[in-house]
């Protein structure tokens, strides 16, 4: 039987974990977080952010796993889910459904992040009716030369008291005193090392995340999807994971982490502003050209689905095929949407938001916050 090679700490972890540098660093994440959360507020229609950014946090939490999709890809598995175009679509699309599942749950049992909730998502991400691990030897091996770099608890028993732990440590009141940044960092290390799951628990563990955050009250919608900050720093996450179960450090771990949302809430408050700015000047251009045709549900539809079909009119517009189909076509002549046919599908798509998509997706955004800026 395999060794367990880290000892599992009881929560809050023994150690000075509010450090000068770390209290610098959440004060810096707090700032950028409260700016992200405001911005967010200013799109009329929350679902328009839900729809779309919990996609693309999806996609990138999926490539620090290796599944990797491209945005066609992606929204096109949106459109029709019961033919996705490639497998690793798929994967993302379950991603998603996990997180709304997650998140359905969050405001169903008033703000409580349980256990049966994460094997929800665990069976929604992974297309199972399994939960917790109860058999041993599950070891992470390093993939190029097969070491193993890191043994979790091995006895099912043990799983679920951890994780028991755990669930305790997210929901308590008691822990008001730990900055709710820096226990969010905390509770990640503590899922990853657990390693509650036979697969999937990296993914699992980000979802946790974002809904931590909004269980905190920092994010009103579980927008921020850090896994991009992860994705480009790959490498430095899970060296500082593991770090923290040998030497015992957590400074450099969550100053990572706290970099992390610091940095993701500038890039999304950039994309956010992106799209209300291409917002605004869809309702301009379809109110002043197209007015017969211009209502709020019609362009909240262009922008919560940029790949849209007359189904989808038909159900938010309340009108009919035949009227849908007119709607888009129209649309579509006046080049604010693109059209396209694959076998007897058609659908439309907005092509300046996928832009906008590509080009938050590839960049490196220069507006970096600045811990000097923290006093």
């Amino acid at each position: 039987m395999l060794k367990q090679t880290y000892q599992i700490p009881d929560l809050p972890p023994p150690g000075e974990l509010e450090t000068k540098s770390v209290l610098k660093y959440a004060a810096l994440a707090h700032r950028c977080l409260a700016e992200l959360k405001g911005r967010a507020a200013t799109i009329p229609n929350q679902g328009i952010l839900i729809d779309t950014l919990s996609l693309q946090e999806a996609k990138a939490s999926s490539e620090i796993e290796n599944i990797v999709t491209t945005q066609d890809e992606l929204f096109q598995a949106a459109l029709f889910p019961d033919n996705p175009s490639s497998p690793a679509a798929k994967e993302v699309a379950l991603y998603r459904d996990a997180l709304r599942s997650g998140l359905n749950d969050l405001h169903s049992k008033q703000g409580v992040i349980s256990n049966n909730s994460i094997i929800a998502m665990f069976q929604i991400l992974k297309r199972t009716d399994g939960g917790f691990r109860n058999a041993p030897g599950t070891a992470l091996k390093n993939d190029q030369t097969g070491e193993i770099v890191y043994v979790p608890p091995q006895g099912g028993d043990e799983v679920v008291t951890h994780m028991t732990a755990l669930e305790r440590f997210i929901n308590a009141d008691d822990m008001r005193h730990l900055d709710p940044l820096v226990r969010m960092a905390i509770i990640h290390h503590q899922f990853e090392s657990i390693h509650p799951f036979p697969d999937g628990n990296g993914r699992l563990g980000r979802i946790v995340n974002v809904l931590y955050l909004t269980q905190q009250g920092l994010l009103d919608i579980p927008i921020l999807y850090l896994s991009r900050y992860i994705t480009r720093n790959k490498g430095d996450y899970y060296k500082l994971l593991q770090s923290v179960r040998e030497t015992g450090d957590w400074e450099p771990w969550l100053i990572y982490m706290l970099d992390a949302v610091a940095e993701t809430s500038v890039q999304t408050i950039e994309l956010i502003g992106g799209i209300r700015d291409l917002m605004a000047r869809y309702k301009q251009d379809i109110r002043s050209k197209h007015r017969r045709i211009y209502s709020q549900d019609l362009l909240n539809n262009l922008f919560r689905h940029p790949y849209t079909r007359i189904d989808y009119l038909v159900n938010d517009l309340g009108v009919s095929r035949q009227t849908a189909a007119k709607y888009l076509d129209q649309l579509a002549d006046a080049g604010l949407l693109v059209k396209h046919q694959s076998g007897r599908n058609v659908y439309f798509i907005n092509a300046p938001l996928m832009e906008l998509f590509r080009t938050g997706e590839g960049a490196d955004i220069s507006k970096q916050p600045q811990i000097d800026s923290v006093s």
